[in-house]
């Protein structure tokens, strides 16, 4: 390459973080590479609700139009940021690495879901956490919460605010250590089912840049690229955009893994808004978008998710 490797990235803790591991891959296959920040519309108004300002999307918009012009040669994400659907995807770009994935679990911080006084607040901005504990434990009351990491651990114990609902990637990313006495639970996938693709990095490249793409695919992890396209492939059958709570969670691998028999396994879940049905299953199989799509048409066609609410999943 005539240069380093230009990686667009947003500029909070965590995304910096995210980049700067992705640039020692890098390193570590032979390619030079150094990161360009981008300010995004879902860094700028904290004070917005994400569903205000159109999802998660809204933190990969600017990053990628960064590459789109060529002001960059790849964009780091989150993959969870991601739209899942092609339709709602970028064209010219593509996704040309899935480097490696952290815990997907998510963390109560602020206490315990069982120990957690009657009627205490949870703070999350997430639809898909607040359902899974409401379900769980139909007398919590919740708050919104936005703003990086750092901000969102803050309101513990504030506004009368019990406890928050955070990533147990970032915090593991940023070192994040509990205050003394500040109770934290890692919550398995059997009580709160994770975002898709949460937890993994995504690299993304224009498609006609054969250099950046042989680049990139020496980072490429086949084990975690099986099981995020898995769960990519479950959102995208429901609809890529599709503003109902969801979740998966898939393991194995390119070969299988450790108790699936040698086969991807994937439990994936739908809710209604208003939390009152959740609805999950799991099956497994070999092909990861196929079983991805196949537990999504499970839960619309056969579990009645398709009545859930006022949406459009693909047909």
């Amino acid at each position: 390459m005539p240069g380093p490797l230009r990686l667009a990235t947003r500029g909070s803790p965590l995304a910096l973080w995210q980049a700067h591991r992705v640039v020692a891959l890098l390193g570590a296959a032979g390619v030079d590479a150094e990161t360009v920040i981008v300010d995004t519309e879902g860094d700028r108004r904290t004070d917005v609700p994400l569903s205000h300002l159109g999802g998660q999307g809204v933190f990969v918009k600017e990053v990628q139009a960064a590459v789109g012009r060529g002001d960059a040669d790849a964009a780091v994400h989150s993959a969870k940021d991601l739209p899942a659907s092609d339709a709602l995807g970028v064209p010219g770009l593509v996704l040309g690495a899935f480097p490696e994935r952290a815990d997907p679990r998510d963390v109560l911080v602020g206490g315990r879901l069982d120990t957690l006084a009657t009627g205490a607040t949870v703070a999350t901005g997430s639809a898909r956490r607040r359902v899974q504990l409401a379900y769980l434990r139909p007398d919590l009351t919740f708050a919104d919460l936005r703003g990086n990491l750092a901000t969102r651990l803050s309101r513990v114990g504030a506004d009368g605010i019990t406890a928050v609902v955070a990533a147990r990637a970032a915090l593991d990313r940023l070192a994040w250590q509990a205050p003394d006495g500040m109770e934290v639970e890692t919550l398995e996938p059997g009580t709160m089912l994770p975002q898709v693709a949460q937890g993994a990095l995504a690299v993304e490249c224009r498609a006609d840049d054969d250099t950046t793409r042989a680049a990139l695919a020496a980072i490429d992890d086949a084990d975690v690229r099986a099981v995020v396209e898995a769960e990519r492939a479950f959102l995208a059958e429901l609809g890529g955009g599709c503003t109902l709570p969801v979740g998966a969670h898939a393991v194995g691998g390119a070969a299988g893994g450790a108790g699936t028999g040698g086969r991807l396994q994937l439990t994936g879940l739908l809710a209604g808004a208003d939390g009152h049905v959740v609805l999950r299953h799991e099956a497994t199989g070999d092909d990861g978008p196929a079983l991805g799509r196949a537990v999504a048409r499970y839960l619309l066609d056969d579990a009645g998710g398709a009545d859930l609410g006022p949406w459009s999943p693909v047909r």
